[in-house]
């Protein structure tokens, strides 16, 4: 007996309603394909993605996205998602899932 079942015994005469939950981020899609490129810096390994054209704040919302789904630290610095790790095949499934078409620059 889950909860929702002992509130209806409770309160046998209540109508109980599930809420609906929003879509998390409403991200502006563009025209132009984003770039997912791998490079080293200071000997560590990371994932960039670089040319989105919309909202500063979006570009925000999908970084932490990404950093959520992946399980890993990032950070987002001169309109660019930077994510710890190489992550591009995981990362491009996600943004194509998203409706982004994404390009795969470098190796």
């Amino acid at each position: 007996m889950d909860l929702s079942d002992q509130l209806k015994n409770l309160f046998p005469e209540h109508d109980f309603k599930e809420e609906e939950k929003p879509e998390k981020s409403n991200v502006w899609l563009q025209d132009e394909p984003l770039q997912c490129k791998f490079e080293k810096r200071k000997g560590k390994v990371n994932t960039v993605i670089a040319g989105y054209t919309g909202a500063t704040a979006d570009f925000k919302i999908l970084a932490k996205e990404i950093k959520t789904m992946l399980g890993v630290g990032g950070s987002f610095k001169n309109d660019e998602i930077i994510i710890q790790g190489d992550y591009r095949d995981r990362i491009m499934d996600f943004l194509k899932e998203k409706g982004f078409k994404v390009k795969r620059v470098g190796g």
